[in-house]
C-alpha cells in the first residue's frame, strides 16, 4: 500500500508540474497504452520476468492516469475503480463468498443486486463449473453485458477474438460434444476453401479461410491450446532461422537475393538443428 500510494503522488506532482504529463488526455493515451499492453505481452510470451515486471508497472501507471484525469473531471477516482472491480469480483465468485458458503466473509451489499448471485452458483467445485457459470452470472449484473457475446471486444485482434468469442458460447453450453468431432468441421472447411481457390474467386475465398482458420482455433481450444500463443512461438521460430540465413549471407558475402532456394533451405535446417541441440543442452 505504501509503495501504491508512493506511485500515486508521483503521478499527481507528474500531472501538475510537467508539461508532457499535463497536455495528455484519455485520447492521446490510449495509443501508449496499447503500446504498452503489447509489450507486456511480448515480455510475458519471453518469459522475462524483470522485464515482466517493469511492463505491469508502466501498465499499473496507464491506469492510475486514467483514473487520475476523470478524477479532475468530477467522474471516479482510483479508489472507484478498485472498490468496483473488488465488488465485481466478490459478485462473479459465489463459490467463495455466497452466504451459504461456510466461513464466506461477511459481504457488504453489492450495486448488481441483494444477494451474491444465485444460490445455485454457489456449489461450483471445479474450475470448470466456475466458467461454466460465470457468463450467466455476468448477465444478471445490472451493468454487465446485455448477451452472451457482447462482452468481446470488438478492438481485439481477430485470432483472440475468435477463441474468445467460442470461448464464451461453450460456457452456456453452445459447443461440441466430442472435441475429436470437430476435426470433420476443419477438413470440411478446407475442402470448400480449396474449392473457391480452384475458382479464383478471390471474395468467396476470403470468406472460406477465415471460416477454415476459425474451425481451426476451435480446435486448438477443444485440445486446451492456446493458438495465440501457439502462432507467436511459430513466429518467433520463423524469424530465429530467418536471421540465421541473413546471417550467413552477410558472412559469405553474397545478399540474399542471390541465393538459390536450395541453399537458403540448407541453411535454414542448419538452424534447426542448432536449436535443438541447445534445447538438448538446456
Amino acid at each position: 500500500m505504501k509503495a501504491f500510494g508512493r506511485l500515486l503522488d508521483v503521478l499527481d506532482q507528474l500531472r501538475e508540474k510537467c508539461p508532457w504529463d499535463k497536455k495528455q488526455t484519455n485520447e492521446s493515451l490510449r495509443p501508449n497504452t496499447i503500446e504498452e499492453t503489447f509489450e507486456l505481452c511480448d515480455a510475458l510470451a519471453r518469459n522475462d520476468v524483470h522485464d515482466t515486471m517493469k511492463e505491469l508497472g508502466d501498465v499499473l501507471m496507464h491506469v492510475c492516469f486514467y483514473a487520475r484525469i476523470a478524477t479532475e473531471q468530477g467522474q471516479y477516482d482510483i479508489a472507484d475503480v478498485l472498490n468496483t472491480e473488488t465488488d465485481k469480483l466478490i459478485f462473479r465468485h459465489p463459490h467463495i463468498y455466497h452466504p451459504s458458503q461456510v466461513g464466506a466473509p461477511e459481504p457488504k451489499p453489492l450495486p448488481y443486486g441483494e444477494d451474491q448471485s444465485d444460490r445455485q452458483f454457489a456449489n461450483a467445485k471445479t474450475a470448470d463449473e466456475v466458467l461454466q457459470n460465470w457468463e450467466q452470472i455476468k448477465l444478471k449484473e445490472k451493468d454487465g453485458n446485455k448477451s452472451v457475446l457482447s462482452g468481446v471486444p470488438a478492438a481485439l485482434p481477430s485470432l483472440i477474438k475468435a477463441y474468445r468469442i467460442q470461448d464464451k458460447a461453450r460456457n452456456v453450453g453452445f459447443d461440441w460434444q466430442k472435441k475429436e468431432d470437430a476435426w470433420q468441421k476443419v477438413h470440411e472447411e478446407l475442402s470448400e476453401l480449396e474449392a473457391e481457390l480452384a475458382k479464383e474467386d478471390k471474395e468467396a475465398s476470403t470468406n472460406e479461410l477465415g471460416d477454415f482458420i476459425f474451425s481451426l482455433i476451435n480446435v486448438a481450444r477443444l485440445y486446451h491450446l492456446n493458438p495465440d500463443n501457439a502462432l507467436e512461438r511459430t513466429n518467433r521460430k520463423f524469424i530465429s532461422r530467418f536471421n540465421y540465413i541473413e546471417e550467413h549471407s552477410i558472412k559469405a558475402g553474397k545478399p540474399l537475393t542471390e541465393m538459390t532456394l536450395e541453399e537458403m533451405d540448407a541453411l535454414w535446417n542448419e538452424a534447426k538443428k542448432t536449436e535443438q541441440t541447445n534445447q538438448d543442452h538446456s
